[in-house]
């Protein structure tokens, strides 16, 4: 299966601040060898790049809880669908909190 030439974006509203986001991403990308940037990182590999950008961070309210939440945006190029929908699986497995 060939690779889509164009980027694909994803785009999710995450319970998560930046501070948890920073200290996940390396165990998510399997490596710390990306580009750290104030709102996210870039990953390449060969032909594949990811960026991750994050949003402001803010809280959302229900009754007397408090959740953190940022709109996170990954640009996935040079994936096929298949390695795309394998990132987001284990992007999104590895940022769940508590339940299941």
């Amino acid at each position: 299966m060939a690779a889509t030439p164009d980027p694909v974006a994803v785009e999710k509203k995450m319970a998560l601040t930046h501070a948890d986001f920073f200290r996940i991403i390396p165990r998510v990308l399997g490596t710390d060898n990306f580009e750290k940037k104030p709102d996210g990182v870039i990953l390449e590999d060969g032909e594949k790049r990811l960026e991750i950008t994050l949003g402001p961070e803010r809280e959302r309210r229900i009754a007397n809880l408090r959740v953190p939440a940022t709109d996170v945006r990954l640009e996935f190029s040079g994936y096929t669908d298949s390695e795309r929908a394998a990132q987001l699986d284990l992007f999104e497995r590895m940022f769940q909190k508590g339940g299941g």
